[in-house]
């Protein structure tokens, strides 16, 4: 099984190769690989006190990042180096202050991992979420360097809990220790006699609290909302546009529309304004008295979502149509009820939110024009589940402090 995993490394290799030919992202994995233990070697002196956070991409990145600058705060004699997987973390935070070394993470073969320990001999390594790399962590646990995983997520589907997949469970097994979101995680890995475990919560919260902290005016936004109520749709993909257009179109008196692509892209963008019947601009270029005239604004850039979920009163998150729902937390700690597709049930925050009526599941249209409907009219609803948004972010916070605290305990 393990040659199968090996194969299948060199597999995913290889059909990057042939799609970058024409897939950008594809092509930024390749050539940000390119010589990377050269430039490891010429970056990190011998001696240094290294600790290795790695995240899979930009989500995974901002869930770990108050525990790299707790860490950072608290033990400034170490350089922490930063991985990647995707480019889309790296491209946005190769410039990341509070890393010493920013890098992509080499390729999951015995020999690169190997390789890459030796040059870098970290003195702790840290994975965030669902990094669960074989030969990463096995050639960690023969180097002796101690190695943690937090904001983890464990369901009986993984591979490992699989009859097939045991050989697997024993690279989780490598893990120091363990820092599990839920319940449920916690209660599969005993039942593989797993004991380093901690329920610590999801550092997520903690990463959105203080953007929400450290949110800046948006004077764009204020004069686009001018009192309004506002729908703010984040993240949306095609799928999520061919319901939430029809309903923009509709929009009663007093209400507006903010919709911010997933993907910015001219091509995305013209989808977008071309089916919009009401009066838009785009957040680049409106001046005020475009901003206090339209019904819709478009967000054709990347970076402010963050800000502008707190002039709305509901939002919508996409990605439960296709790959799994984008982050609900970014508006919830503002206080906004949030609408998301079917495919959520990979994230914790969502079940919870669903619990206790602070967000809302839609699978068709219809389900999502008459939930809408319901938040921008009947005021009591709103209020309620807009304190239970703000409220489940607020009460959970916390996870970040007791990992730091776990893992330098002085």
């Amino acid at each position: 099984m393990k040659l199968l995993y090996n194969l299948g490394i060199w597999g995913y290799y290889l059909l990057l190769r042939v799609v970058s030919v024409r897939n950008k992202k594809a092509q930024k994995w390749i050539a940000g690989r390119k010589e990377i233990f050269v430039r490891l070697k010429e970056a990190i002196a011998p001696g240094e006190l290294i600790l290795w956070f790695h995240a899979s991409s930009l989500g995974e990145f901002e869930q770990g990042r108050p525990v790299i600058e707790a860490i950072r705060a608290l033990s400034p004699e170490y350089k922490i180096l930063l991985t990647f997987f995707s480019p889309s973390g790296y491209e946005l935070r190769k410039d990341y202050p509070f890393a010493d070394y920013v890098f992509y993470l080499p390729l999951d073969t015995p020999k690169n991992a190997a390789r890459f320990i030796e040059i870098v001999q970290p003195k702790k390594a840290f994975f965030i979420k669902y990094e669960f790399w074989y030969n990463y962590l096995t050639q960690l646990k023969k180097a002796e360097v101690p190695t943690y995983i937090f904001s983890a997520l464990f369901r009986p589907s993984q591979i490992f809990f699989k009859p097939w997949g045991r050989w697997y469970l024993q690279a989780i097994r490598t893990f120091e220790q363990i820092f599990v979101q839920n319940q449920d995680s916690y209660d599969l890995l005993a039942k593989y006699n797993f004991t380093n475990v901690s329920l610590s919560g999801d550092t997520r919260l903690d990463r959105v609290g203080q953007i929400a902290d450290a949110s800046p005016k948006l004077e764009k936004l204020e004069f686009f909302c001018n009192g309004q109520k506002i729908i703010i749709a984040g993240s949306t993909w095609p799928e999520d546009e061919e319901f939430l257009i029809p309903y923009m179109n509709k929009l009663p008196e007093g209400v507006k529309f903010v919709i911010a692509p997933h993907e910015v892209t001219p091509q995305s963008l013209a989808r977008i304004s071309s089916a919009i019947e009401k009066s838009y601009v785009y957040y680049s270029t409106a001046t005020k008295d475009e901003l206090l005239k339209a019904d819709v604004l478009i967000v054709d850039g990347y970076g402010s979502l963050n800000s502008i979920y707190r002039y709305g009163h509901v939002a919508y998150v996409g990605g439960g149509f296709t790959s799994g729902i984008h982050s609900i937390l970014e508006p919830a700690v503002f206080g906004l009820p949030v609408l998301f597709g079917p495919d959520y049930h990979k994230f914790q925050e969502a079940h919870d939110m669903l619990a206790i009526g602070a967000a809302s599941c839609i699978n068709k249209a219809e389900e999502f024009n008459s939930q809408m409907d319901s938040y921008l009219f009947d005021h009591e609803k709103l209020r309620v589940a807009s304190s239970m948004a703000s409220g489940y972010v607020n009460k959970n916070r916390g996870a970040s402090k007791a990992i730091v605290k776990f893992l330098f305990p002085s």
